[in-house]
């Protein structure tokens, strides 16, 4: 299965540019169906607003953005950019615009809306959709902080410790890394630890 990044959750946040207020939102979805959804709920919320923008990409090629009335190539595409650049899939985002008064020129509605899409998307997080092997890992105490770096080196997630006679490790390590990060475990334990794998897992984690 393939592995992509997607957005952890809803992410907001919003600036002042010239008296104009802008509001990005992303949010993670699955069809484009949801996409749309999204779009039509900020439309209605803000009703009042000069614009609301946006931009969706979905992981099975559906790719679409729109001005919404700013002028053509200001808007919708300088935020479809900015999700392609983060590499990102399954995500819509939406960039409201309340007009302050004072014309931007296209130069600075550009910027404006990729700062907003930008903004949306630190607030929202990435998360690496992937094949995960699961590992039961018992380590004696004397083992538990490197054992937490040498997790944290091959980017696998704790999921779960229970501190009993031994540290209980629930570890979710990238499919493709799990062999290597065993090896490791040995050579660092010189044979004394030992994981068990318990499973895989096709879901995403935050990066």
């Amino acid at each position: 299965m393939d592995e992509y990044l997607v957005p952890t959750a809803f992410g907001e946040d919003e600036f002042i540019e010239k008296k104009s207020r802008f509001i990005g939102r992303v949010w993670p979805v699955e069809t484009e169906e949801e996409a749309l959804e999204k779009i039509q709920q900020m439309k209605k919320q803000h009703y009042d607003a000069t614009h609301n923008c946006w931009a969706y990409v979905i992981r099975d090629g559906a790719m679409r953005f729109s001005d919404d009335g700013e002028p053509g190539g200001t808007a919708g595409n300088p935020m479809m950019q900015v999700l392609q650049k983060e590499g990102l899939f399954n995500v819509v985002c939406v960039v409201t615009r309340y007009f302050g008064g004072v014309l931007l020129g296209a130069g600075g509605l550009v910027r404006a809306y990729t700062k907003g899409a930008k903004i949306a998307v630190n607030a929202a997080g990435k998360s690496m959709k992937r094949v995960w092997t699961v590992l039961y890992l018992p380590c004696p105490y004397t083992y538990y902080e490197r054992m937490k770096l040498e997790i944290a080196a091959f980017e696998g997630v704790i999921r779960d410790t229970q501190f009993a006679a031994e540290v209980e490790l629930e570890v979710l390590v990238a499919e493709g890394k799990t062999q290597a990060f065993l090896d490791s475990v040995t050579d660092m334990t010189a044979g004394t630890v030992e994981a068990l794998e318990i499973g895989k897992e096709y879901r995403a984690f935050p990066v």
